[in-house]
C-alpha cells in the first residue's frame, strides 16, 4: 500500500476506535439531534422576532448582545462546577432547560419575554458547551481528545444543515403558524437529546474521578493563576473573531460593498460547511502534540490573513473578479477555521491542569464567548468602516494572534522535552 493510503487507513482505524467509545457515541448522537434543533432556531428566530412578533431590528440586536454577554459568565461557571458536581447530570439538565427555552420562543409576545428566553438560551448553550468539553477532557487522552472534538464539530455542521433544511419549510409557507410549529420542533429536538445523554457512563462525573482534599476543595492549579493558559486563551479568542466575520462581516460586506450577487453568500456557506464536514477530522490529527498544534495554527494565521486580503480586494472589483475573489477567500477562510480549531483544541487540553479540567475548559470557552460578543464591533471598526485598509488591519490581527499561539505551543514543547534530554 502506498504511504498516503496507509496513512488514510490508520486514520480511519483511529476514528473507528475512538467512535466505539460509549462516551463519544452518546455525545455524537445527542449532538446530531441537538444541533438539528439548533439549526432550526438559528435560521428562524431572528426572522420570527421581526416578522411575526414585530420587534424592531435594533431590539433584536440588543437581545442577542445581552444573550452573548450572559454566555460569557455561563461558560466559565459551567466548566468550574463540572469539577465539583456530576458533569453528566449537569449536561442533561442544561440541554433540557435550553430546549424548553427554545420552545418558549413560540410564546414570545414582546421584548421582555423575548429577552428572558434569549438569556436562558444563551446561558444554556454556553454552559453545556463547557461541561461537554470537561467531559471530553476527562473521558479521553492524547489524540482521542482532539479527534472527539473534531467528530463533534463535523456532526454539528451536519445537524445545523439539517435544521436549516427543516426551517426552509416554515420560510416557504411564511405563516406565523408555520414558524411556530417548526420552532417548536426545534425546541423539542434539543430537549430530547438529553435522553441520549443519560447513557453517558458515571466515570465522566467529577465527583467520581477527582479526589478532593479534606476541606472539600478541588486540587490542582486554578486557570486564573496560570499565565500561560490565560495568554493562550486570549490569543485564541482573538482568532475566534473569524466566526463573527463569517456570520456578520462577510454578509454585510458582500451585500453593501461588492457587486457580487447576494446568492453567492449561500454558495460560500455551503462551501464552508462541506469542507468542515469532510476535512475537520483528518486535519485535526496529531494536534495533541504541541509542535503540531503550533504549526497548524501558524498556517491558519497565514490563510486567514490571505482571506482578509481577498475579501477586501473584492470591494473594488468587477463582477467576475469579485465572485472569484470571494470564493477564493471563502475557501482560505474555511481552511483557516478548520486548522485553527484543531490547534486550539489540542492546546486547550494539553496546556491545562488535568485536576481542574472543568475550570480550564470553562476559561477557554469563556474566551470564545467574549469573542462572539466583541466580534461585530471589531469587524465594524475595521473592515466595514475602512474597506481594504480595514481588512488589512483585521488580517494582521488574525496573523498576530496565530503567531502568539504558535510561540506558546513551541515553548511548551521545548519545556516538555527538556527534562528528557537532561536525563
Amino acid at each position: 500500500m502506498d504511504p498516503v493510503g496507509l496513512e488514510g487507513s490508520v486514520a480511519g482505524v483511529r476514528l473507528a476506535t475512538t467512535f466505539s467509545d460509549p462516551v463519544l457515541r452518546a455525545l455524537t448522537v445527542a449532538t446530531l439531534v441537538a444541533t438539528t434543533g439548533r439549526g432550526i432556531s438559528l435560521t428562524l428566530v431572528v426572522l420570527y422576532l421581526t416578522l411575526v412578533v414585530g420587534l424592531p431590528p435594533a431590539q433584536v440586536a440588543l437581545l442577542f448582545t445581552i444573550g452573548a454577554a450572559v454566555a460569557v459568565g455561563a461558560s466559565y461557571l459551567g466548566g468550574r462546577l463540572a469539577d465539583r458536581w456530576s458533569a453528566r447530570r449537569m449536561l442533561v439538565a442544561s440541554m433540557v432547560v435550553t430546549g424548553v427555552a427554545l420552545l418558549c420562543y413560540v410564546l414570545v409576545t414582546g421584548f421582555w419575554s423575548a429577552l428572558a428566553v434569549t438569556v436562558v438560551v444563551g446561558a444554556g448553550i454556553a454552559w453545556s458547551g463547557s461541561v461537554r468539553a470537561a467531559i471530553i477532557a476527562r473521558a479521553f487522552s492524547g489524540p482521542a481528545r482532539v479527534t472527539s472534538r473534531a467528530v463533534l464539530r463535523m456532526v454539528t455542521n451536519i445537524g445545523i444543515s439539517l435544521g436549516a433544511g427543516l426551517a426552509a419549510v416554515a420560510l416557504a409557507v411564511g405563516s406565523p403558524l408555520a414558524y411556530r410549529v417548526v420552532l417548536a420542533v426545534g425546541g423539542v429536538a434539543y430537549a430530547a437529546c438529553a435522553l441520549l445523554l443519560t447513557r453517558l457512563p458515571s466515570t465522566v462525573d467529577a465527583a467520581r474521578v477527582v479526589e478532593r482534599s479534606a476541606d472539600g476543595t478541588v486540587p490542582g492549579r486554578s486557570p486564573w493563576r496560570d499565565p500561560r493558559y490565560l495568554a493562550f486563551t486570549a490569543l485564541a479568542s482573538v482568532f475566534a473573531i473569524q466566526f463573527g466575520l463569517a456570520e456578520v462581516g462577510v454578509p454585510l460586506w458582500l451585500a453593501h460593498d461588492t457587486v457580487a450577487p447576494e446568492f453567492l453568500l449561500s454558495v460560500m456557506l455551503i462551501t464552508n460547511t462541506v469542507l468542515v464536514i469532510v476535512l475537520q477530522v483528518p486535519l485535526s490529527r496529531g494536534t495533541h502534540d504541541f509542535r503540531r498544534a503550533g504549526a497548524v495554527t501558524a498556517v491558519s494565521g497565514v490563510l486567514m490573513a490571505v482571506a482578509c486580503v481577498l475579501y477586501g480586494a473584492s470591494g473594488g472589483a468587477a463582477l467576475a473578479a469579485a465572485v472569484v475573489l470571494l470564493l477564493a477567500a471563502a475557501v482560505a477562510h474555511a481552511f483557516a477555521e478548520i486548522l485553527s480549531q484543531a490547534g486550539a483544541w489540542g492546546l486547550s487540553f494539553e496546556l491545562a491542569d488535568p485536576d481542574r479540567a472543568g475550570a480550564y475548559q470553562g476559561v477557554y470557552s469563556m474566551g470564545f464567548s467574549v469573542a462572539s460578543l466583541v466580534a461585530p464591533l471589531v469587524i465594524t471598526v475595521t473592515a466595514l468602516d475602512h474597506g481594504l485598509a480595514g481588512w488589512l488591519v483585521l488580517g494582521g490581527l488574525f496573523l498576530a494572534s496565530a503567531v502568539g499561539v504558535t510561540a506558546i505551543a513551541f515553548a511548551a514543547s521545548t519545556a516538555t522535552r527538556r527534562p528528557a534530554a537532561i536525563s
